[in-house]
């Protein structure tokens, strides 16, 4: 999501450096961004999930079949689940050692079979949950 708000914000900027928005336009769309973002916040809560609990939610269902394969309660726990075991596994400076990022994907790949994630989908999900992990740690930085 961190992802796809950040294109939006850039798409809206440089439209906007171009003249092809005014400012009044551009006001509107921010507002319409922060009218999404408080609709995935509202989501969130309304599935009892944490913020990261979301994301990881997100990541894993980021290939729409998914929902298919699964009711709600399962990608709710299957996401609660995973980010308890992504914060357990993440040791300090995961992110430049190879070994502990392969430990990383193992922990995924196996969760993901525990729940017989479909596996046409889980090349995907590995990369996405990587890559929410990396945003994840690097907001820790920042607390």
């Amino acid at each position: 999501k961190a992802k796809k708000f950040s294109e939006m914000l850039q798409n809206t900027l440089n439209s906007y450096l171009n003249g092809m928005l005014t400012n009044v336009q551009v006001i509107e769309e921010l507002i319409n961004m922060a009218k999404e973002i408080m609709k995935d916040r509202d989501d969130a809560q309304k599935l009892g999930l944490s913020g990261e609990e979301m994301a990881f939610y997100d990541a894993i269902t980021k290939p729409q079949a998914v929902k298919d394969f699964y009711d709600n309660d399962q990608l709710v726990s299957i996401a609660k689940e995973l980010t308890e075991t992504m914060q357990k596994s993440a040791t300090i400076d995961w992110q430049r050692k190879e070994s502990a990022r392969a430990g990383m994907r193992r922990a995924i790949k196996r969760l993901l079979r525990k729940y017989e994630y479909p596996p046409e989908g889980v090349d995907d999900a590995m990369n996405t949950i990587m890559e929410q992990c990396e945003l994840w740690a690097d907001a820790k930085i920042y607390e």
